[in-house]
């Protein structure tokens, strides 16, 4: 069997699965309303519901694992309340102590800078607050660790609430082509940065 690999820009609102059993979940959005996968395609990694971008999808095992357990770099850009500043920026890269687990964990160094326009996205199906509200920033965050809320945990700790996070990058891999809910078939995932 020949196996297939696809990259997605998930959209705001759906969850990383196919399907759920759980009764609280059965209104939500899923993946496969957005594409006839094929049987036994699975996300690699998750975009929790609030957050967009690119997801990576594969009927291999093997390549998931390979990339779920690689320090394969993630880039994600982070629309944060406020106008953050380059002291706060640095905290962040140092790493800063987020919940996980029910335990305090150190995030990993990672590489952080203020983005000099605002990212040309798509609109987001649920309004963000506007500038009546405060001023934004956007800030371009690579890490290579995936706790659950990362990102929203790290800007939060450091007094910056996260408003909107798009993944654009995985490894190699980018939005690159896609459009929001688009689906693009690639020969192969796993390269790695």
């Amino acid at each position: 069997m020949k196996h297939r690999h696809f990259k997605l820009f998930k959209p705001y609102g759906y969850l990383s699965q196919f399907q759920t059993n759980a009764r609280h979940e059965v209104n939500k959005k899923f993946l496969g309303e957005l594409f006839d996968f094929p049987k036994g395609t699975m996300a690699i990694g998750r975009l929790d519901k609030d957050s967009e971008g690119l997801l990576l999808l594969t009927t291999d095992g093997r390549v998931s694992f390979e990339i779920n357990s690689s320090n394969i770099d993630k880039e994600y850009y982070a629309q944060v309340d406020g106008e953050i500043t380059q002291a706060i920026i640095e905290r962040l890269e140092h790493g800063v102590h987020i919940s996980h687990e029910k335990n305090q964990y150190l995030t990993k160094p990672c590489k952080i800078f203020k983005l000099d326009k605002i990212p040309d996205f798509p609109e987001r199906g649920k309004k963000i607050r506007d500038e009546r509200h405060g001023k934004t920033s956007w800030i371009s965050i690579t890490i290579n660790e995936g706790k659950f809320r990362q990102i929203r945990k790290m800007t939060a700790q450091v007094g910056f609430a996260t408003l909107r996070l798009v993944r654009v990058r995985v490894g190699e891999i980018t939005l690159q082509g896609l459009e929001l809910a688009n689906v693009m078939e690639v020969d192969n995932l796993f390269k790695k940065s």
